[in-house]
């Protein structure tokens, strides 16, 4: 089967929690029909957080998309800095696709994620390319966009659990005012980005 792969990020400018990479890999010559009661596919952002869930579980059905995730945890961001930490995990979901049978048309990553070593990396790889507001334009971004927020939202939640204090589950780890105000008060924890908080 040919497919087109979308990768998308969420979690780049959070002080806390992993930066999520998304893939999602649809195929080029079938036309993909989707329930009118979930409305129009839409980047995560554009979508509440019950919408999201229902897209996601859709995908789970659908036999003709496959997705996946990679995450960079707190201490790789700091050891690597936040931009080579996601494009670190963009080329490891990569990978995924790769050694599955299937026949890969054409490599789609928004915004900042490309593939290789250095910001012309993608070429390294062929078909692949960065596409400016790819979450906007392209099916397959949209779909790695929903996964990886979707993806990411449920850790955060399970990590407040475990770290009650910060409100995890509300902000999901950003720079919120509430937020801020948990840090001044309990200090950072392990699962915060360190040079994020100062």
């Amino acid at each position: 089967m040919r497919v087109i792969v979308g990768i998308d990020e969420v979690g780049r400018g959070a002080l806390a929690g992993p930066v999520v990479v998304g893939l999602a890999a649809v195929p080029v010559n079938k036309k993909l029909s989707f329930p009118r009661k979930l409305g129009i596919l839409k980047d995560s952002k554009k979508l509440s957080p019950k919408k999201r869930k229902a897209w996601l579980n859709y995908f789970k059905q659908y036999p003709d998309i496959f997705f996946t995730t990679a995450r960079v945890y707190p201490r790789g961001i700091e050891r690597l800095n936040i931009s080579k930490a996601a494009n670190e995990a963009a080329l490891k979901v990569f990978k995924t696709i790769s050694k599955r049978s299937v026949s890969i048309d054409s490599v789609f990553l928004d915004g900042g994620l490309y593939l290789g070593n250095s910001r012309t990396g993608s070429r390294t790889i062929k078909n692949a390319k960065t596409i400016i507001k790819g979450d906007e334009k392209i099916m397959a971004i949209k779909i790695a966009s929903i996964v990886a927020k979707v993806t990411r939202d449920d850790y955060m939640i399970r990590l407040s659990k475990k770290y009650p204090a910060y409100g995890f589950d509300v902000h999901k780890g950003y720079g919120t005012k509430v937020h801020f105000q948990a840090i001044r008060k309990n200090g950072i924890s392990i699962v915060h980005r360190k040079s994020f908080c100062l």
